[in-house]
């Protein structure tokens, strides 16, 4: 995006400044305000009653869909906040409920939807901005260190370009990537036509590390990064392949979903020996509930989401619990072992009663 001719800020000195730590914190504080301009299109130009006014939609309105997307508001209502990509954004948004593709009633909620999806893509991918040009940052300091004078300017300059040369590029796989997702989406048909809400007969699995709180306090932030890398990568994989797909990960659990309940076991019997066969992981429980889901933006939400939840905290290490609608829809199938267990007790569900999924024995 361009900046209008209206936004150009006047070029910073390009005379160097006497005194190193003056000059690495006004490097930082120059790079960060060419990020920022190079992300946002253009500079910082309105309050929020102006970009409301320009975009013709009422304050009220652009003030619910700006802290849907997760965006503070501030506490100065006149502090300038707005581009005018934020103004086309809620021009875009009003669009949409007028061209009937979103009600007006969903029209937070899809808001939310985004936002949410859109703030973690978002933090690992400044991980890649930030290493590609943190190299160049240490290198002028460094020079500056070894008596030379740090031309803050000419950093801040060069930095710019590197970020605009690296930002289409990660967009254009951002892009492509969505593209796939919605084409898989699509194929796996999670919604009807025009809803964006849905009840589906699914099964919902969660797996989760064994021992991962002890874990967090014994590995050093490096190693427990490389743990949980290689465990998600794992489990989506084993997903992927097995025609599921991942609704979520949070910390150190893999919530997923699948459609038929044999592919449903297989993935979980698949993932098990897996993580089981990797000396670098620790042991894994999973659970499986099937049955009618809240499919909503994404997410999978009911009693189905809550029984698979709770198999899981009740599983022994190393195994793998379902709920008795799955047991029932693969009892006939000699592909799996099922075996009942005692039934249990668990918050917010009288009397849970779990199978236990294997292989069967090879004789």
């Amino acid at each position: 995006m361009t900046a209008d001719a209206e936004d150009v800020e006047p070029e910073p000195s390009s005379e160097p400044v006497a005194g190193l730590a003056d000059d690495s914190e006004r490097l930082r504080r120059g790079i960060q305000e060419e990020l920022e301009r190079t992300l946002l299109g253009g500079r910082r130009r309105f309050d929020r009653f102006q970009a409301a006014e320009e975009a013709g939609v009422p304050l009220e309105r652009a003030t619910r869909l700006w802290v849907a997307m997760g965006f503070a508001q501030g506490d100065d209502p006149s502090a300038v906040m707005y581009t005018r990509g934020d103004v086309e954004a809620l021009r875009t948004i009003g669009r949409l409920v007028d061209d009937g593709v979103i009600t007006p009633d969903m029209e937070v909620s899809v808001t939310r939807a985004l936002g949410q999806s859109m703030s973690r893509l978002a933090e690992w991918q400044v991980g890649l901005i930030t290493n590609f040009v943190g190299t160049r940052v240490g290198e002028a300091i460094a020079e500056a260190t070894d008596g030379a004078p740090l031309d803050v300017a000419a950093v801040r300059a060069e930095v710019s370009e590197m970020a605009k040369g690296l930002l289409p590029t990660i967009e254009a796989l951002q892009s492509y990537t969505w593209r796939r997702h919605l084409a898989a989406n699509a194929d796996r048909a999670l919604f009807g036509p025009g809803e964006q809400v849905a009840l589906q007969r699914l099964v919902v699995g969660f797996a989760d590390i064994v021992g991962y709180t002890s874990l967090t306090r014994q590995l050093e932030v490096e190693e427990l990064d490389s743990l949980i890398e290689r465990f998600e990568s794992t489990a989506m994989d084993v997903i992927a392949e097995g025609h599921g797909w991942v609704v979520k990960t949070v910390g150190d659990e893999v919530m997923f979903a699948v459609k038929d309940p044999s592919d449903a076991a297989r993935i979980a019997l698949e993932l098990h020996e897996r993580v089981l066969a990797d000396e670098l992981l620790p042991g894994i429980r999973i659970g499986l509930a099937a049955g009618e889901v809240l499919v909503r933006f994404g997410d999978a939400f009911g009693s189905v989401v809550n029984i698979a939840a709770r198999l899981t905290s009740v599983a022994k290490p190393d195994t793998i619990v379902m709920d008795s609608s799955l047991a029932d829809a693969l009892a006939d199938m000699p592909d799996f072992k099922i075996k009942s267990m005692r039934p249990v007790r668990v918050r917010g569900l009288d009397r849970l009663h779990p199978y236990l999924l294997r292989r069967p024995t090879i004789k």
